[in-house]
């Protein structure tokens, strides 16, 4: 029953939401939504922010984006028409006047709002048609002769959902906060490592770090709170950070316990393939295939993330893995995000592997029809021993024969639900398939520790012989017609060259007309060179044919979107042109430089900016003409960008911290692992609570 009185001494973690006054079954399913099922959840859902409600400030004293708390009276209150229609009411005090605009309103919120009455509000000042307005400020008004104080203590705001205001939070927290006391918090960090942490770092214990974020008193450091620097609040970030890694290795225990097939048999087809090949493999490439062929032969889950910049190899290395599996009569499959590259892989594939006499599946979602239920009983009855496709090869009606090896390519890319399925289609008879991930986005040495504590980590670092730097030139879109006129010179002595457009809309279809119309405008400009176009909306046999032409040296240049950014190998282009370089990653731009280079000839990127650059922008910039390093780009991005953007944190679900951030706290991460190992060892009772405590039910997406 909502407000049922709630026992202090029980456990806040086993207290449900509705032992608190005015939560019913629907207030309930909201706080669901943003994963607060219990009274524990409620006090580690911290603020993103504060405002100073500690004060009044004077009308005509407050500046543009100011957030402030103003007292006045209303001189009129009026609706006006215009695109939208709004409630429009005028306050004055002593020294100015000010608009409170309201969008939602109702009749008798205008009557409330009657000219004379006195109302104090908290809003952002924006700028407006007769001076400075607050859209739906929070108000409250004032009684004859009623004085109402100011709050003593910043007033927090949290991450909401719809129909979730704050206030009812704040009243949700606060009722939480009352019911620390004693033994209902534990502290589930051994006595031993918090002495040790608070003697080195001076932090306050649990419940003072909870009570203090979710109310620090009005003179607090908001500079230090603001940057995440806060001795409370690195309490935490140390606990988050710890329950993270516990939690991988957790799930490392258990995916040890589980049962994969073994698989030793005579590698037939492996020797087969590296007899065939036209080139020998590089040292780096022979070590982390014997690494992955000795996960096979264990009858335990492999679980390794496979390393490797731009064009070390690694699609060869996937290949023997996969004839490992194919040896043993499993099937593997490998999904890419993209169409483009799972069609890059299946043209590799193909060529290799069809001499032997494999039979390479393909699906992706523009396979329709019958060719579709072709490829789907090619899939289930086993004669398709390799299957290679996009997200398509985890839909339901996709069923393998016998799964042993899952594949996943530039795996940060799919959202954590995606990995899970795949690995799912291989569940037979008790036993799980194996799993390598790989990626061409270097993974900083931080993220790694964190975000992959429960993989193995392989690497290839070093590109095969014949690879040539890749010269990186920056140079103002100003000086566009030069670069057209190199472009020509290099066509016209035998080279090929890419043109990249890329977009700040997150809009395919903008992206591929802004290609359409720079591709027309080069055909214009150089009338002597063929120039072909391909963009995410054209149909994989039209994009096909074009990267055909383009590989056959049919087409001198082409224009192209991000699309291309990983998989084509075209070892003739040598010069690549990337438009509006400052509105990508690091990391992206790495990834298309890197297809240039591919060759013995001097490949130059010239990174084609609008002007002015942006300070940031030079900096990004300046990076990629420094360096053709991967992994220094990949701790630069890190640095620059933060690990939600170089990993994909919605995606990856165990990377969304709620305190903690893996640049900032960096420092922690050593600490946080020898706590880890001491808790394992001498507390292993504590590993699951400190796991709930932070992660709750969203454990499950590390298990991928």
């Amino acid at each position: 029953m909502p407000g049922k009185p709630a026992s202090p001494t029980r456990q806040l973690s086993s207290l449900p939401l509705d032992s608190l006054k005015g939560v019913g079954p629907g207030l309930k399913q909201r706080l669901a939504t943003l994963h607060l099922n219990n009274v524990q959840d409620l006090l580690f859902h911290l603020p993103l922010r504060y405002q100073d409600r500690t004060r009044i400030a004077l009308i005509g004293r407050v500046l543009l984006g100011q957030d402030v708390m103003l007292e006045g009276e209303v001189v009129s209150c009026d609706i006006e028409f215009g695109r939208r229609r709004s409630l429009v009411c005028r306050i004055k005090d002593g020294s100015g006047l000010l608009s409170l605009r309201f969008f939602h309103f109702s009749a008798a919120q205008k009557n409330m709002l009657a000219t004379g009455a006195k109302l104090r509000c908290f809003g952002e000042i924006r700028p407006g048609k007769t001076g400075f307005e607050i859209y739906h400020p929070e108000y409250q008004i004032i009684k004859a002769g009623e004085s109402l104080a100011v709050s003593d203590r910043l007033t927090p705001v949290y991450p909401a959902t719809e129909g979730l205001q704050q206030t009812r939070l704040r009243n949700l927290i606060d009722q939480a906060l009352a019911l620390v006391t004693g033994d209902s918090l534990r502290e589930w960090i051994p006595q031993q490592v918090l002495a040790q942490a608070i003697r080195q770092t001076r932090w306050p214990n649990l419940s003072q770090a909870l009570a203090y974020l979710h109310h620090p008193p009005a003179d607090a450091p908001v500079q230090q709170l603001l940057e995440g620097v806060h001795p409370a609040q690195q309490r935490l970030a140390f606990e988050e950070l710890l329950s993270h890694r516990l939690c991988l290795r957790r799930l490392r225990k258990q995916s040890a316990m589980q049962q994969s097939p073994g698989m030793h048999a005579p590698a037939h087809y492996r020797t087969q393939f590296l007899q065939q090949l036209p080139f020998k493999l590089t040292g780096a490439q022979q070590k982390v295939s014997d690494e992955i062929r000795e996960d096979l032969e264990q009858r335990r889950p492999m679980l390794r993330l496979l390393q490797g910049d731009v064009g070390s190899g690694k699609t060869v290395v996937a290949a023997l893995a996969a004839l490992q599996a194919v040896d043993n009569h499993f099937q593997a499959a490998i999904m890419a995000p993209t169409e483009l590259l799972a069609e890059q892989h299946y043209l590799n594939f193909c060529q290799w592997l069809q001499p032997l006499g494999l039979k390479i599946g393909w699906l992706s979602g523009k396979v329709k029809g019958r060719q579709r239920r072709e490829a789907l009983a090619t899939i289930a009855e086993g004669s398709a021993r390799i299957v290679i496709g996009t997200h398509a090869l985890f839909q339901d009606d996709v069923v393998f024969q016998n799964l042993g090896l899952v594949i996943i390519d530039e795996q940060h890319r799919f959202g954590v639900h995606q990995r899970l399925a795949l690995r799912e289609k291989g569940n037979s008879q008790h036993t799980q398939p194996h799993q390598l991930v790989m990626t061409a986005t270097p993974i900083p040495r931080t993220l790694a520790m964190s975000a992959y504590a429960d993989l193995d980590v392989s690497v290839i670092n070093e590109l095969p012989p014949g690879r040539t730097p890749v010269n990186t030139l920056i140079i103002a879109n100003t000086r566009r017609a030069e670069v057209i006129t190199r472009i020509h010179a290099a066509c016209q002595s035998g080279s090929q060259a890419y043109w990249v457009c890329t977009l700040i809309e997150e809009s395919e279809a903008l992206e591929c007309q802004a290609a359409e119309v720079t591709w027309q405008a080069l055909q214009a400009q150089l009338p002597d060179l063929k120039v072909g176009l391909i963009h995410g909306r054209m149909k994989p046999a039209e994009k096909a044919a074009v990267m055909s032409d383009f590989k056959q040296g049919a087409l001198h240049l082409l224009v192209a979107t991000t699309v291309i950014e990983v998989g084509v190998d075209v070892p003739n282009a040598s010069l690549m042109i990337i438009e509006n370089p400052e509105r990508l990653g690091l990391a992206q731009l790495h990834q298309l430089r890197g297809r240039v280079g591919r060759g013995a000839k001097a490949s130059h990127c010239l990174l084609l900016y609008q002007s002015p650059l942006s300070q940031a922008g030079k900096l990004r910039l300046g990076i990629m003409r420094d360096s053709n390093d991967g992994f220094y780009i990949a701790e630069q991005d890190l640095a620059l960008r933060g690990p939600g953007q170089v990993l994909g944190t919605r995606q990856t679900g165990l990377m969304s911290f709620r305190i903690a951030d893996l640049v900032r706290d960096a420092d922690l991460l050593d600490p946080v692992r020898s706590a880890a190992d001491y808790i394992e060892q001498s507390y292993p009772l504590h590993v699951d609570p400190l796991v709930d405590r932070w992660l709750g039910g969203r454990e499950l997406y590390g298990n991928v």
